[in-house]
């Protein structure tokens, strides 16, 4: 069968041992706001078109692995070191998997929020961070490389992509979103400019993941610049669905594995 279709990190695709790819919306089974690569179990999917899904999804980046693990996202910064493999859809609570097994592939699933795929390949490293607004600004980022470093990584050696997100053109947010934000740190002003609507503002999400990568030392940062909103074909959006008024909407998903 056809497996989905995966998009490459230059940096990451040149590091030996490491697979990874952030999977598109084409190439599934699902249909209607699901169509086609949906991976969410909890969006009103069928069970069965999610586990083929993300068979697929699997077979599309690391084919070898005997499983696809992601955890059940909570927008916190809880990062988790895995190894060994779940029940299907039976994850921990937490927004970041961590790994130095070969064999498992670790997913982040994503619908607007930043999904970020990282590596040390020297030390046979690697993690899938989710970071949506609140993840990223509570500290998801920093616990993922700290739990990274725990289990030998370094941070000047690893490499990092932030996958298909809404984009800075597309997030629009109201009056009161960047308070928490200038709070932590005045410099984040950076990161918003004003909007066409009266009193509100757009949002950096990606360039605030990338200051924040880089804030805790990561040597390789690479922002792939795809807009989830704007780009209709190739991936779902939470935000599209919403001012669509759509209930429902599918979850992509974005994989990292280390070669056995």
């Amino acid at each position: 069968m056809t497996a989905g279709v995966a998009i490459a990190a230059p940096g990451l695709a040149a590091l030996a041992g490491v697979r990874h790819g952030f999977l598109t919306r084409q190439g599934g089974v699902s249909a209607g706001a699901f169509a086609s690569l949906n991976v969410g179990y909890s969006g009103g999917d069928a069970r069965a078109n999610v586990i083929e899904n993300r068979r697929r999804a699997r077979a599309a980046v690391a084919p070898a692995a005997t499983a696809l693990l992601t955890a059940r996202q909570v927008h916190s910064p809880r990062a988790v070191v895995v190894t060994e493999a779940w029940a299907e859809g039976h994850g921990p609570e937490a927004d970041a998997l961590v790994s130095a097994t070969p064999g498992l592939a670790l997913g982040v699933t994503s619908a607007d929020c930043a999904p970020i795929l990282m590596a040390d390949a020297a030390a046979g490293v690697i993690a899938a961070a989710h970071a949506g607004w609140r993840g990223a600004l509570a500290g998801v980022i920093g616990a993922t490389v700290a739990a990274m470093r725990e289990l030998g990584a370094t941070p000047g050696r690893m490499a990092a992509a932030i996958g298909p997100c809404i984009g800075f053109a597309s997030y629009e947010v109201g009056p009161e979103f960047a308070a928490p934000f200038l709070a932590k740190d005045a410099g984040a002003a950076r990161f918003f400019a004003p909007s066409a609507r009266p009193g509100h503002q757009r949002f950096d999400l990606p360039g605030y993941v990338r200051a924040e990568l880089a804030g805790v030392g990561v040597g390789t940062i690479e922002v792939l610049g795809l807009d989830t909103l704007a780009d209709t074909e190739r991936f779902f959006s939470y935000r599209r669905a919403t001012l669509a008024g759509e209930r429902r909407y599918g979850l992509g998903v974005s994989v990292i594995a280390l070669e056995g």
